[in-house]
């Protein structure tokens, strides 16, 4: 079992922008998150304690502007808490050990994958390809990431 924690370290090699997201709660802008985009097979993890928290298989194209996923790699990775900023009531989503703000969750999600959708931040991520998971010790994650 691999320890995933937060460190002085981790948080300042982080660019501006995954500072004020992860540290500060910030958004980066819709159609900007450089992971919107990515189809290659792999897993999303804390860029600041390396935890997994999302599988390429998990991912779909929601249209909001931001990585979505319809659940995490493990459940026990992600706390959800409630957010009433901005004058709405959202559902924060958080990592665990690293305490990175990742985004949030909204019950529009694909209706058969679980209903749910991860509008994730690209700043608070970093991506393994499924060809580096096993020499990254992600291995254990390999059946959740599909075949190419």
């Amino acid at each position: 079992m691999t320890s995933y924690t937060k460190s002085s370290d981790a948080i300042a090699r982080l660019t501006p922008e995954q500072f004020r997201v992860t540290q500060e709660s910030g958004t980066e802008r819709p159609g900007t998150g450089e992971y919107l985009h990515n189809h290659e097979p792999g897993i999303y993890v804390d860029i600041v304690s390396g935890e997994p928290l999302f599988a390429s298989s998990a991912k779909f194209e929601s249209g909001c502007g931001w990585p979505s996923f319809t659940k995490p790699i493990e459940t026990a990775n992600v706390n959800e808490l409630r957010d009433g900023s901005h004058g709405m009531i959202r559902t924060e989503v958080r990592s665990s050990h690293g305490d990175s703000h990742l985004g949030h969750v909204f019950p529009d999600g694909p209706p058969d994958q679980g209903g749910l959708r991860y509008c994730i931040n690209s700043a608070s991520l970093r991506f393994v390809h499924r060809d580096e998971m096993e020499a990254e010790g992600y291995g254990d994650y390999l059946d959740q990431v599909e075949e190419v």
